[in-house]
Order: C-alpha cells, then sequence, then structure tokens
C-alpha cells in the first residue's frame, strides 16, 4: 500500500467520525446550559464579520476544549515519553499532514494559517500556479471563508481568555492563535513590499483586531463585573460601581501576568497594554461619574480610589514587576481632581472649624458657671488642646491621602490663625473678670499652651507655614499674659523686701534671707498646673527676681567708696547668687546661667586695676551682647573711687566687644533691666 493512503487510513481510524461525535457530545455535556453572551458583544458577530449559524455551535460545543487537557490516544500530537523521547506511535504519527479543518478542530490556528498562506501564495503569489479561471475563482472564494472563520475562531479564543481562571485554561490554544496574527500581520508587509494587486482581504488589519477585540473586552468586563459587590446600607450605588470594576481590574490583570503573558512574545508587552486598556476604561468611567454632582461621602470615595486604592493595587508585587505605573498617569484628570479636592477640602475645613467652635464654646460655658477644671494629680486640666489636636491630626493625615497632597491636605488649617485668636481672647476675658475659678482656668490654658506649642514645632506638617509661625506668636503671647497674670501680684507682694536691695541694709545677710522666705510662700500659690509648666513658670519668675535684683543693684542707692566695701559687696552678691541658684533650683528652675551674671558683677565690684575690670566687662559683653554702656556706667558708679575717665575707658572696651562679637542670643537679660 502506497505509504500516503496508509497515512490515511490511520488518521481515519484514529479520527473516525464516531470518535469525533462523541467528543462533540462530551463537550455539549460539560458546556454551562445557562451560559448567555453580554449584550452589543456577541462573540459570532464582531464588527466586518458575518455571523454564521455554525459559529453559535461551535461556541457552545467546540469552545471549552480550548480549557480542556491534552486529549488521550486519538490526539495526533502525542506527548513524548518520559526520557524525553517521542513514542513509536507518536513518530508514526508525526508524518500526518492535518488539513485546514483539521488544524481548526485542534485549535491549531497558526498551523491553520500556514496552509491559507501556502494557498494565497499558490493563487497569488510570485509563483502563482497557472490554473482555469473558474477553478480559480472558485478556489479564490474558499480561501477568503476558510480566512473568515479561522479570523472568527481566533477571535472567539481572544474573547474567552479571561473568562476562566488561571487553574483551567489552556494556554496553548491562546498561543496558536497569537502566533497566527502575527504571522497574518507578517504577511500584510510582505503585500506592501511586494506591490500589484493583493487578495481582497488584504490588508487583513488582524492586529488592530486584535487590539480592538481586547479593548471591547476590557470594556464589557469592566461594565460587568463578575463579583459584584451586595448592596449594603452604608455604601452608595457609585461606591459599590467602583469597587466592583476596581476588583474585576486587579483579578484580570492577574490573570494577564500569570497566564496570558506566556501566550505572547515578550516584545510584545502584553501586560502594560493590558493595563493601558484596563487604565484608559477605569479612567472614562470615572470621569462619566465626577462629571456630575457628587455627594460628599462619593466625592471622597473618587478621590480616594484615584489617589490611594488605585495605585496601591498597581503597586502589589505581582503587578508591579510586570507593569509601567509611572506612564499610567493618574486616573482623573487634574481639571476633574481639582473641584472635587476643592469640595472635599471645604467639607473637611468646615467640620474642623465648627468642631473647634464648639469646644471653645464648652469651656467658656463652664466658666461662665462657675465650674473648675478637673484636676489629675492635683493639677488642673483641660481637654481642649487634646481634643483639636487629635482631630487636626486625623483630619490633614486622612485629607493627604484623599488628595494624595500634603500641601493641599495643610489647607484644612488654613483658619486655625482665627481660632487661636479666639481662645486667647477667651483667656483675656478670663483674666479681666478675675473670676474666683480663673486662676485655675489659666493654669489648665498653660497646659493646653504648651500642647498647642509642641504640635506647631515638631509636626509642622500638619500645617501650611504662616498658619504655623502665626499661631505660635499667639501661643507666645498666651503664656507670657499668663505669666504675668500670676507673677506680677506676686512681685507687688514682694516689692517691701526689693526696696532693701542696694541699700546699707542689703549687706546684711538676714535681709535676702527674708525674701527668699517671702518667694516661697508665694510660690505655693503658684501650683495647680501641670509639672512642666509649673516649672516653666518658676524659671520665669527666677528670672524676674534675678532682673528686680540687678535693678535694684544698678540704681545706686549704696556707696562704695573704698575697697573694704567693695570686697563686702563682692561676696554679698556672690552669696546671694549663690542663695538664690539653690533656692530656685529645689523649686524646679533649669536658670543656671543667672547665677553667672550674678557672679561677674560681684568680679566687678571687687577688682580694682584698670585692665583687669576692662577684661571682666568684656567677657560679660561677650556672653550677654545685650549689655550697654549705660549698665556699665551704673556699675562702675557704684565703685565711687573710680574715675569717670576709667568708667569712659571700660565702656569704650564694652563697645569695642560688642562690635566683634557675632554672638546671638535668645536668652535676654539686660535689656530687661531698666537704668537710668
Amino acid at each position: 500500500m502506497p505509504s500516503g493512503a496508509m497515512c490515511l487510513k490511520l488518521f481515519r481510524c484514529f479520527r473516525c467520525r464516531s470518535c469525533r461525535a462523541e467528543d462533540s457530545s462530551t463537550q455539549r455535556m460539560r458546556t454551562r446550559p445557562d451560559a448567555t453572551e453580554p449584550d452589543g458583544f456577541k462573540l459570532n458577530s464582531l464588527p466586518g464579520h458575518a455571523a454564521r449559524a455554525a459559529g453559535a455551535g461551535w461556541l457552545k460545543g467546540k469552545l471549552p476544549k480550548i480549557f480542556r487537557g491534552p486529549k488521550g490516544e486519538d490526539a495526533v500530537a502525542s506527548p513524548s515519553t518520559t526520557d524525553g523521547r517521542h513514542s513509536p506511535k507518536h513518530e508514526e504519527l508525526q508524518n500526518v499532514i492535518l488539513t485546514f479543518e483539521q488544524n481548526l478542530e485542534e485549535y491549531n490556528f497558526h498551523e491553520a494559517g500556514q496552509l491559507l498562506i501556502e494557498r494565497e501564495e499558490r493563487l497569488f503569489g510570485e509563483r502563482r500556479e497557472a490554473e482555469g479561471l473558474s477553478d480559480h475563482e472558485e478556489k479564490v472564494k474558499k480561501l477568503e471563508a476558510d480566512y473568515r472563520e479561522l479570523n472568527r475562531q481566533i477571535l472567539q479564543t481572544l474573547q474567552r481568555s479571561l473568562s476562566v481562571t488561571a487553574e483551567e485554561v489552556r494556554a496553548d490554544a491562546l498561543t496558536s492563535a497569537v502566533k497566527a496574527i502575527y504571522q497574518e500581520d507578517k504577511q500584510d508587509q510582505l503585500w506592501r513590499q511586494r506591490g500589484g494587486t493583493p487578495p481582497a482581504w488584504r490588508p487583513s488589519g488582524w492586529k488592530e483586531l486584535h487590539d480592538n477585540t481586547l479593548r471591547s473586552l476590557v470594556n464589557y468586563r469592566m461594565d460587568n463585573p463578575s463579583m459584584l459587590l451586595a448592596n449594603q446600607v452604608e455604601q452608595s450605588s457609585i461606591d459599590i460601581d467602583i469597587k466592583s470594576m476596581g476588583r474585576q481590574l486587579k483579578e484580570d490583570l492577574l490573570l494577564v501576568v500569570d497566564v496570558v503573558k506566556t501566550c505572547y512574545p515578550p516584545e510584545k508587552d502584553i501586560c502594560n497594554f493590558y493595563a493601558r486598556l484596563y487604565h484608559q476604561t477605569f479612567s472614562s468611567r470615572l470621569k462619566k461619574i465626577a462629571d456630575f454632582g457628587l455627594e460628599d461621602g462619593d466625592c471622597t470615595f473618587i478621590l480616594l480610589w484615584v489617589n490611594e486604592y488605585y495605585p496601591g493595587l498597581l503597586q502589589k508585587p505581582e503587578l508591579a514587576s510586570e507593569i509601567n505605573t509611572e506612564a499610567l498617569g493618574k486616573l482623573l484628570p487634574q481639571e476633574l481632581l481639582e473641584p472635587l479636592e476643592k469640595q472635599y477640602l471645604g467639607k473637611q475645613q468646615s467640620e474642623l472649624m465648627t468642631y473647634i467652635g464648639r469646644v471653645l464654646e464648652e469651656a467658656k460655658q463652664m466658666w461662665n458657671n462657675g465650674e473648675e477644671p478637673t484636676r489629675e494629680d492635683g493639677c488642673y486640666v483641660s481637654p481642649v488642646a487634646y481634643d483639636i489636636i487629635q482631630l487636626v491630626n486625623g483630619m490633614v493625615t486622612s485629607a493627604e491621602k484623599v488628595v494624595g497632597d500634603l500641601h493641599k491636605a495643610q489647607r484644612i488649617t488654613c483658619k486655625l490663625n482665627g481660632l487661636m485668636e479666639s481662645f486667647k481672647n477667651f483667656q483675656d476675658e478670663v483674666m479681666k473678670q478675675n473670676k474666683p475659678n480663673s486662676k485655675a482656668f489659666i493654669k489648665a490654658n498653660l497646659g493646653c499652651v504648651e500642647e498647642f506649642s509642641d504640635v506647631f514645632s515638631k509636626n509642622g506638617h500638619l500645617f501650611l507655614e504662616d498658619v504655623r509661625r502665626n499661631c505660635l506668636s499667639v501661643l507666645t503671647d498666651m503664656k507670657e499674659s499668663a505669666h504675668a497674670y500670676f507673677l506680677n501680684p506676686v512681685h507687688k507682694n514682694l516689692r517691701p523686701h526689693y526696696r532693701k536691695l542696694g541699700t546699707s541694709d542689703w549687706l546684711n545677710k538676714p535681709q535676702f534671707e527674708n525674701l527668699l522666705r517671702s518667694i516661697q510662700t508665694e510660690i505655693e500659690e503658684l501650683q495647680g498646673s501641670k509639672e512642666s509648666c509649673h516649672k516653666e513658670l518658676i524659671c520665669q519668675f527666677h528670672q524676674e527676681v534675678t532682673v528686680e535684683y540687678v535693678r535694684r543693684l544698678l540704681k545706686g542707692d549704696v556707696k562704695l567708696k573704698d575697697k573694704e566695701r567693695q570686697e563686702k559687696a563682692y561676696m554679698t552678691v556672690k552669696d546671694n547668687a549663690e542663695s538664690l541658684h539653690s533656692f530656685f533650683v529645689r523649686m524646679g528652675s533649669k536658670e543656671e546661667w543667672l547665677r553667672e551674671i550674678l557672679t561677674k558683677i560681684a568680679e566687678v565690684l571687687r577688682l580694682q586695676d584698670l585692665p583687669a575690670i576692662q577684661m571682666q566687662v568684656a567677657s560679660l559683653g561677650s556672653s550677654y551682647p545685650d549689655l550697654s554702656e549705660k549698665h556699665v556706667s551704673a556699675l562702675l558708679k557704684l565703685k565711687t573711687n573710680f574715675s569717670r575717665a576709667d568708667r569712659k575707658t571700660v565702656k569704650a572696651t564694652l563697645s569695642d566687644t560688642l562690635r566683634e562679637t557675632s554672638v546671638t542670643y535668645d536668652r535676654p537679660f539686660f535689656s530687661r533691666v531698666q537704668v537710668k
């Protein structure tokens, strides 16, 4: 028997009609009876390709073979043995050449396309065969019909490429379809290079049709997500639609990365192609939603998807390595984002201002009712700062995620200046009326001022810079006025003791000890604010007592006529400096630098030589650049044996020192000591 006849007989044995019928019957049983096609996206009626009655039957009965594993022994291409060699039966069947129809049956689209191209070349190519006209026309019609059939089945394969899970998909059918598409693209190019009159179906444009088919597929899947969320009371229809589309996008892109990518040549970059399609489709759907007026909740949800959820989805490790997210850009253009951002930020700002106003109003009402703030560990505390800070921090942090920009999120706090001014006015009113509960409120307020100041200093990212600076300035004024509210009455009570400083009585030790005892009594009345605030008040008190001490000394009521009295004054000032320092340290002060000032002044009183005095004054001026010639002149006048010329020399030395020094000081002292 001739070898060709034997092969044909062998093929008929393996693929007899009854076997094929049985296969077809099996496939029909596996097909879901309730399977439907999407509206406007029928798999057998694509643009430019007429629907064929046989197509519906192929879709229902044959398409599931795409997702089946390899066939049994009746398959033409049987697998190799475990040692890598083909089985004898496979080697025997290798020489069997499948027809076009048989290749379609096995989903060998690439091979089927090759057969059509060979027929095309015989009919139209440079080596076309001479045939009768009628026979030629008949073959051309048959070839064109076969091209349509191949194209139809390839498009159906593309349309089903995202319809199943990665575990079920059989990638070889899609791989063969992709090869056939690019094979046709090369044939189109060949005809363009060749010139002459091409067949009616050239150029085939399958590459463009491939792209359009995937675009339609993506549009359909985003319009009809397979994972629709249940309608929940707290979710709007917009929330549900966007979430459903987002989940569909995520699942499909994961399938593309896991499976579909393996069916395309790497240079085709199919992952980014699909990513662009889904991005464009998702973006167009959001644009339609954003074009209409949105409620505040929907506005916030869309901004979150644009700025947080969608970028986060694409940054998943499985997708980030395959998709160029930067090239995709934002889901919505800036001209659509700006009104949404304005609506969201305006709403957040309004809520913040309303809440802060309510917190301040509650504090005012409590004070007006004669109530005192609550105590914790013996200290008066107020919830004003804590409540406001928590809200500001939460709102700005959330807004940064929603709008995707910290600077924009800071706009929420742009009206805090006015609210801080309102807080200051409330404190001023409390101090002005000085009700029985006023001191308690101001002590509680000091804690609020400290908490606010810490936030504006250490969490500047929550505020616009000019807002931060202005609010800190208001808070500084509030702290200083509160300190004055507490300390001015204290200094008034201590005035009788201050008057004796710098006099002849002052040189007697008991006078200063009386001052310290009175100060201790007054400090007991200052307690009641939180510990850190109380210590800060004590530090301020320490400075003011030292300033008053120096002012009284430089007033010049005591005359140090000779070395002996000057030596006694030196010892007195030095002892007072130590006593004052030790006392206030016990009370909680950290201002050790104040002792140094009194010690340096005492040294000037003790020294007798002009050069030594010049050096000491220069040292004092270098450390405290706010020391003036008036201060030095008043100090030297206490030494009545020091000539005017010598005083002039010392003042000139100070002037030279101050000109040369570049030290900036943030602890002014002498500028607060008023001298005539």
